[in-house]
């Protein structure tokens, strides 16, 4: 790794910074564009992502970085530092895939991405007085690698965190919904269906019930509420009464207030249908509950200057805030520090995330040019935040507030 110094008054040395972190992204190209393929052609779920993090971690490593790994009890999250500044930039890598769709949320965009701003600002890191810390994040999809990460402690002394996420628009401010993964698993007694019906308990009823339920209350829920889910084990044959019924459900809601209301009532659906069959249930939570997002407004604008400098057009600041990208862990970053979850274009068609079709999209040379340009835009970022004096100290001063320090 190679540290170059840049001149200086400010202004000459932010343009020779912004020249620099695009050369390097530029350098890195054939580097970061394989990153992205191969984790793409490999999609791995939740908390089992062990290739695609050694991928990430083994070309870092490569060019200099200090890596460790396994971190925060988890083995597959990985933190890989360079610099040795007091502000650290912490730029967040996504790779877990979903089921059957696989990389249909384009993380091998976002860790690649991640990685080329990572690069970029790692050779110019000493000069601007920053430790880059590019932080690998199972588990987004379901599991809450961020959550369980902040709450042991490999974001406290972060100043900045940021991550690019792609999607069918450029949206440098997007709004996200708080969410709660629940799964509700019923308990009956078998018998045969048709021989001595009396005396089974029927499981499968209680989830019906639940369901009907849970279908009548949608027509009374608030604004940004959203109930979802999946029945995953539904009996084992047409002439046994169901002892064993289980199903998944997400929560969303606009604010966590509102997600715990919406908690409340569904809990009750799932109650009625245990009640009204003599059933007996239980309700597991899946996930950390994932926060809405709530990004720093001035690394949103630092990140607006940046992407539209590289030519691409975000939606406007009023029609971004109608924006819903779902719900991510990376709210619950945005809500302990200074964060950032811009989503950048791909030429996708009609297709949206979690498709298919948009998998497809995020192996693509568009899918390659979000990964270069996401880097790019990520790096110039936080050049703007290292070089600005009143931002530095506002983003150092958090980091103290939030350790207790003087």
């Amino acid at each position: 790794m190679r540290t170059t110094p840049l001149p200086r008054p400010d202004a000459e040395r932010s343009a020779a910074a912004h020249a620099h972190c695009r050369a390097s992204v530029q350098r890195h190209e054939a580097e970061l564009v394989e990153l992205s393929r191969s984790i793409h052609a490999e999609p791995e779920l939740a908390f089992a992502e062990h290739r695609s993090a050694a991928k990430v971690a083994d070309l870092l490593a490569r060019h200099g970085f200090t890596v460790r790994t396994p971190v925060a009890g988890l083995d597959t999250a990985l933190v890989a530092e360079a610099g040795s500044g007091e502000l650290v930039v912490g730029i967040c890598a996504e790779y877990d895939a979903l089921p059957e769709v696989g990389h249909a949320c384009g993380h091998n965009v976002i860790a690649a991405a991640g990685v080329g701003a990572a690069l970029a600002l790692a050779e110019i890191a000493d000069d601007l007085g920053v430790t880059v810390r590019l932080i690998g994040t199972p588990a987004e999809e379901t599991g809450g690698g961020k959550v369980l990460m902040l709450e042991r402690g490999v974001f406290d002394d972060v100043a900045l965190a940021m991550m690019v996420h792609p999607g069918p628009e450029e949206v440098c401010r997007p709004a996200s919904l708080a969410i709660t993964d629940l799964e509700v698993r019923y308990t009956g007694r078998e018998a045969h269906a048709a021989a001595a019906p009396e005396l089974g308990r029927n499981a499968a009823d209680a989830l019906t019930v639940a369901q009907v339920a849970i279908g009548l209350l949608r027509q009374h829920l608030e604004p940004r509420q959203m109930v979802h889910g999946i029945v995953t084990a539904g009996g084992a044959a047409p002439n046994i009464v169901p002892a064993h019924t289980a199903a998944v459900y997400n929560l969303r809601a606009a604010e966590a207030r509102s997600l715990q209301r919406l908690e409340n009532r569904i809990r009750a659906c799932f109650e009625a249908g245990a009640t009204a069959t003599g059933c007996e249930h239980e309700v597991v939570q899946i996930s950390p509950v994932y926060a809405e997002l709530s990004p720093d407004g001035w690394l949103s604008e630092a990140y607006r200057r940046a992407i539209t400098e590289l030519g691409r057009e975000p939606l406007d600041r009023g029609e971004e805030q109608g924006r819903v990208i779902g719900s991510t862990d990376m709210g619950n970053v945005t809500q302990a520090l200074p964060a950032i979850h811009p989503m950048i274009a791909v030429d996708c068609g009609d297709a949206v995330n979690h498709q298919a079709e948009f998998a497809a999209a995020c192996a693509t040379p568009a899918a390659d040019g979000a990964v270069l340009d996401g880097a790019v835009a990520m790096a110039w970022t936080a050049v703007a935040a290292a070089l600005d004096g009143a931002q530095r100290d506002r983003l150092l001063a958090a980091v103290r507030d939030r350790s207790g320090r003087s």
